[in-house]
């Protein structure tokens, strides 16, 4: 580590959150390059995605408006359209390297890290530290009384039938990519746009997280604040290891437990869509998230992990003319 407080201003060296201020900067260019990143992932990045799903299901010979009609419901999901959501959502990672390139000069790779890359090892390692988050959550959940409501949860264990395999291939090779693609947009582009336009690590934080709750569409209060704290947390890691990688591996986790409890013994568009949802289960996720968050926090530390960057080294090459 630098010695220096995670997310404090050192001579010749930024935070995480404050890369954009090596780059090109001007007030207007994290506005827009938010209002881009939001209008991409929202409009352009999910009907190029349709293309290649059309021309499949016209090679098929199955009928085009019926079957895109089937691919887009996500109230009750196909493996090809968990598929597609997943491929959109992961999509957020080079978009948010366009992003960084284009509107602030800056190489793609500072998003991942101080280092700048992602850090694997390290990954790994967040990624133990999460299971053992997982289980302090599932000792306190088991305390707690019932959590429904939010998603349809049978007593008993589904079919492994051929639908039940394709939905858990399309999670185990996708679900990865689409929560590094949340992570590289809401606690990478966000957190240095915030935190490059206010100049404090509290704007960073807290931007980004009320964006990404409301960037899940309609929703309960309890799952609401579930997310939005999801968001708070994830955002403090990032500035205090200077990098994606704890967030990602609390994000995949998570999404693994979800949508595998889901195929077990529920269903796929419950869980994509919670109706309800218990204040219950604040107590459970907030214990996962909090001990997540001190684990990583002390084992950076005892790792003397890299939180800062020299500002000298950031900015990209001038394309040649």
């Amino acid at each position: 580590m630098t010695g220096e407080p995670a997310g404090a201003a050192v001579p010749g060296r930024l935070p995480y959150q404050q890369v954009h201020l090596a780059g090109r900067v001007a007030w207007w260019r994290p506005v827009v390059g938010t209002t881009m990143l939001i209008a991409l992932m929202l409009v352009v990045v999910p009907i190029v995605w349709q293309v290649p799903f059309a021309i499949a299901f016209a090679i098929q010979g199955r009928p085009l408006g019926d079957s895109m009609t089937q691919l887009l419901d996500l109230g009750d999901p196909t493996p090809a359209g968990l598929a597609y959501l997943n491929l959109v959502l992961a999509s957020a990672i080079p978009v948010t390297w366009l992003l960084t390139r284009v509107m602030h000069g800056l190489r793609p790779r500072w998003l991942a890290s101080v280092m700048p890359r992602i850090r694997w090892r390290w990954l790994l390692t967040c990624f133990g530290l999460a299971f053992i988050g997982l289980f302090a959550t599932l000792v306190v959940s088991s305390l707690l009384p019932a959590q429904g409501e939010g998603t349809d949860m049978s007593g008993h264990l589904n079919d492994f039938g051929r639908t039940t395999q394709e939905f858990a291939l399309v999670v185990l090779l996708l679900t990865p990519l689409q929560a590094a693609g949340e992570e590289y947009a809401f606690r990478g582009y966000l957190t240095q746009a915030f935190g490059g336009l206010f100049r404090t690590p509290y704007a960073a934080v807290l931007g980004p997280a009320l964006l990404f709750a409301l960037a899940h569409g309609a929703q309960s209060a309890p799952v609401f604040f579930d997310r939005f704290a999801f968001g708070i947390v994830a955002g403090i890691l990032v500035i205090l290891t200077g990098g994606l990688e704890a967030g990602i591996a609390m994000h995949v986790l998570n999404n693994w437990l979800a949508f595998g409890l889901a195929l077990a013994f529920g269903n796929m568009g419950s869980t994509l869509n919670p109706s309800g949802g218990s204040w219950w289960s604040i107590p459970a996720t907030l214990t996962q998230s909090l001990v997540y968050l001190a684990l990583v926090v002390w084992t950076a530390r005892r790792k003397g992990l890299e939180t800062t960057m020299d500002r000298g080294v950031l900015v990209a090459p001038e394309p040649s003319v």
